[in-house]
């Protein structure tokens, strides 16, 4: 390999003809004893492949790798990358002199143009990306690992499923959004109050790429990939449900004027409040602010967004979940991953050990005691859950109809691992009323708690009554194993007030729904006189 010409060509050049002249170097290496005499940084012996020499190389195998911030912290550490000798190697702890930063690491580099390949990332000015580089923890691997911890548990440019409070909401990969079922404050926006059985695009947000969604009662607001905010349906932040605040309906998607300086990622709808979390990692929330119940004074129908108070403002969260009058945030510092909760502590949802509300955000415990590092949170109305590094799944809350999977229904103030899933490797949890979803690595699917409405999957009523079984510990939905696809995502609806549907997306793109079909929100026509389905069945739409 010409080393004069690799940097130009490193651009363009096979990555397997990359790999496969490094290991054939480090074959000849393992078999010499003059290990000592061959350095990263190269000698006058034939055949050496001097890594200073040739930086956009082993920069281009390191990005198109897409390695963790982790691996790339492990090869500063350990230098050992293409090298097998006795001799400690610096190269991947020495400025690389490689623009665009000469001074920064190859590790750093490498980090750095990870995260210029984000569309979050961008858009921002050179001071905006040193700003959030020292939010993070002053590292550009540690801005990527809270790029990456965000897109991994919100689904983030991905194809997503919403099942709201009896409208429903698909997101394609390309942004385009559809929506289906109850439309009487204007939800679905499409200009008009009418139900929709099948699910329907919004036009008027052509040329607009959303990359998430979040549904509440009578409510939608969707967020694009330029962290506009769009809301449609009952005009207010924090009614709650059947309340007389959002009187005033909206039937098209309109900006959130108010939000329009703060670049947002993702949106939650809670009960009362709605919160909306920033690129950088900040939380703002709506409403509910009397009383000091979110850390500020505010009206009920207050449209000005407020920075969430307390610790929170010094520490960036990547995932937020919004339950009944409470808030959960996923935060990552370079210590690890926590969870802080913030609201009304009834049912000990709030996971302190107590059921006292909580004004300013605190910090879970418990996590560390378990030494569990959580990757994903879920708020349902009176419980959450949390999914760890490790694949363990926690919940806490109010166990009512078995909603927590430990067996009964008796409540837990502190997270406690769910055990008879210790088997099983989950990477995605969801939450509604009395309810829980579980995904494993395998993409196969359990759930527990209230059968209501056939929203479980599992399709078993108890004789003599029309009422479904609860189950009180994680049951593997069979119904969706037979569907032979792979489930990337699981939504439920998370209400108190409405039956429950849930939503299957699968990695092909296809989706799947059951529960409570009333109002349409199944995507598709029930025949006369049914108003749920027990088993899951395809929903035209392909949102690949």
């Amino acid at each position: 390999m010409d080393a004069t010409t690799s940097s130009g060509a490193s651009s363009s050049l096979p990555l397997h003809l990359i790999i496969d002249d490094a290991l054939a170097l480090v074959s000849p290496l393992q078999q010499s004893f003059q290990r000592s005499q061959r350095h990263c940084f190269g000698d006058s012996a034939p055949g050496e492949f001097p890594l200073a020499a040739n930086p956009s190389i082993v920069l281009h195998v390191l990005t198109s790798c897409n390695l963790e911030p982790d691996d790339l912290a492990h090869l500063e550490a350990s230098s050992v990358l293409f090298f097998l000798s006795n001799a400690t190697c610096s190269f991947f702890r020495k400025p690389a002199n490689f623009p665009p930063d000469f001074q920064l690491s190859m590790s750093e580099l490498a980090a750095l143009d990870m995260c210029q390949k984000r569309a979050i990332f961008k858009p921002m000015t050179q001071q905006e990306r040193e700003m959030f580089k020292q939010r993070c923890g002053g590292s550009w691997k540690l801005v990527l690992r809270f790029i990456m911890a965000g897109e991994a548990c919100c689904r983030r440019e991905k194809s997503q499923a919403i099942a709201g409070p009896g409208h429903s909401i698909a997101v394609t990969t390309g942004g385009a959004v559809y929506t289906f079922g109850s439309n009487s404050s204007g939800q679905l926006g499409h200009g008009s109050l009418e139900e929709e059985w099948r699910p329907r695009i919004i036009r008027s947000l052509q040329g607009i790429r959303i990359i998430q969604a979040a549904a509440g009662a009578g409510r939608t607001m969707l967020v694009s990939d330029a962290g506009r905010v769009y809301a449609f349906g009952k005009d207010s932040f924090g009614e709650v449900e059947y309340a007389a605040q959002g009187s005033r309906v909206v039937t098209t998607p309109q900006l959130v004027e108010s939000l329009k300086d703060i670049y947002i990622v993702q949106a939650a709808i809670g009960n009362f409040f709605t919160a909306v979390l920033s690129r950088e990692g900040h939380v703002y929330t709506f409403s509910w602010g009397n009383d000091m119940k979110l850390g500020h004074q505010t009206e009920p129908n207050d449209v000005q967004p407020h920075l969430l108070a307390g610790p929170l403002e010094n520490i960036p969260v990547v995932q937020i979940a919004a339950g009944y009058c409470y808030l959960l945030a996923l935060a990552c510092q370079p210590s690890g991953m926590s969870v802080y909760s913030v609201g009304c502590g009834l049912g000990g949802k709030l996971g302190h050990g107590s059921r006292t509300d909580e004004k300013y955000p605190r910090l879970i415990e418990q996590f560390q005691a378990l030494n569990i590092q959580p990757v994903v949170v879920a708020a349902g109305a009176w419980h959450a859950a949390v999914v760890g590094k490790d694949g363990r799944v926690c919940t806490w809350g109010w166990g009512r109809y078995g909603c927590l999977g430990h067996g009964n229904e008796e409540c837990e103030s502190v997270p406690k691992v769910v055990e008879s899933l210790v088997n099983v490797r989950a990477i995605h949890v969801a939450t509604g009323d009395y309810t829980t979803f579980v995904v494993s690595d395998k993409g196969d699917v359990y759930s527990f708690g209230c059968g209501e409405s056939s929203s479980l999957g599992h399709s078993t009523i108890t004789e003599g009554n029309n009422r479904h079984t609860n189950v009180l510990s994680p049951e593997l939905v069979t119904s969706l194993k037979r569907t032979n696809e792979r489930v990337a995502q699981i939504s439920l609806t998370n209400s108190i007030y409405w039956n429950a549907h849930t939503f299957a997306l699968t990695d092909s793109g296809k989706l799947y729904a059951f529960g409570a079909g009333d109002k349409g929100q199944l995507g598709t026509e029930l025949v006369a006189q049914q108003s749920e389905r027990g088993t899951p069945e395809r929903v035209e739409i392909d949102l690949s």
